[in-house]
């Protein structure tokens, strides 16, 4: 069973900076595709960005050229550094793995609140 957990959430000011970390229980070049999503109170899970095996990431529209989502194979790890945060930045950040012909893979998710 695969296993994702995220870390790095938490309070921030406007304009300040976070990085989050997904740390996957097995060789990440085993997943086509890693990414984040995230989730905001009474609103749908949206994607925010991704990485494919072969390195090409793809953003959201409303995070490019703020966020950066990139990857240390030796450890695992899928991050997703954060600038310039806004408030409406403010969600549950998902950590999500898939692999062809399989459904998703899904981290608990970690708390990212802009505010002042």
């Amino acid at each position: 069973q695969v296993q994702l957990v995220e870390s790095g959430g938490g309070l921030v000011q406007p304009g300040g900076s976070l990085r989050l970390s997904c740390v996957a229980s097995e060789n990440i070049f085993n997943f086509n595709i890693m990414g984040w999503y995230r989730q905001a109170p009474g609103k749908q899970r949206e994607l925010v960005a991704t990485i494919n095996v072969g390195g090409v990431t793809n953003y959201a529209d409303s995070v490019k050229g703020r966020f950066m989502i990139y990857r240390n194979g030796a450890k695992n790890t899928v991050y997703l550094q954060m600038n310039s945060l806004k408030p409406e930045d403010t969600a549950v950040y998902y950590c999500v793995a898939s692999q062809v012909s399989k459904p998703p893979y899904w981290g608990q998710g970690t708390q990212v609140t802009v505010s002042s």
